[in-house]
């Protein structure tokens, strides 16, 4: 017996028959749209990544600018 895979059980999940037919190689029709499908998730997970990186970028920034408006503040006062 082999084992069960998540997205395996994700599929049975949601569609058992879907799940079936798949378990017998049977190929969807709907192949077109699948991979659209496929293509928006990928885009989607580049612009949520880039996003984040964004992000720790805007903090690493502001960080370094209040270090150095420490430092140059304290020079400055000295």
């Amino acid at each position: 017996m082999r084992p069960l895979r998540a997205s395996e059980l994700g599929s049975y999940l949601y569609c058992q028959r879907a799940w079936w037919y798949q378990q017998q190689g049977v190929e969807p029709q709907n192949s077109n749209e699948l991979a659209a499908g496929t293509q928006l998730h990928k885009t989607h997970s580049r612009q949520v990544f880039l996003a984040g990186f964004l992000n720790f970028l805007a903090w690493a920034f502001l960080l370094i600018g209040l270090i150095a408006l420490i430092v140059l503040g304290v020079n400055y006062w000295l």
